[in-house]
């Protein structure tokens, strides 16, 4: 194999790992996954609190705590994703800055 051969297959290697780890970043970014958690806890407890009985609001001193938990976990949920969404985690660097850095550390034996 010859070594322009063996350039072309490092670089292809290092473009896929390259989209893999921008698409990984981006779906396990903590942020998606707690604002995610958030909002459907907050849709289902929010639910919970419009259809609570008197007799349920009543145990809680009158207060609805169902409704207003679920509210506020809703809006927290929805915040975390609103700053995925102004804020997308940073893309990894282009190919030629690691192979780049992979001479360099190479070259310093």
């Amino acid at each position: 194999m010859s070594e322009y051969e063996h350039q072309d297959d490092y670089q292809r290697k290092i473009e896929e790992l390259e989209h893999a780890s921008t698409t990984a970043a981006k779906l396990f970014d903590i942020r998606r996954i707690i604002g995610g958690l958030f909002t459907v806890y907050g849709v289902i407890v929010t639910i919970a609190g419009i259809t609570a009985s008197d007799s349920a609001i009543n145990k809680a001193q009158g207060i609805n705590i169902n409704l207003w938990t679920g509210l506020g976990m809703l809006i927290l949920g929805l915040l975390f994703l609103l700053w995925v969404k102004l804020s997308p985690p940073p893309p990894p660097p282009p190919p030629e800055e690691l192979l780049q850095e992979s001479s360099d550390s190479g070259s310093g034996e």
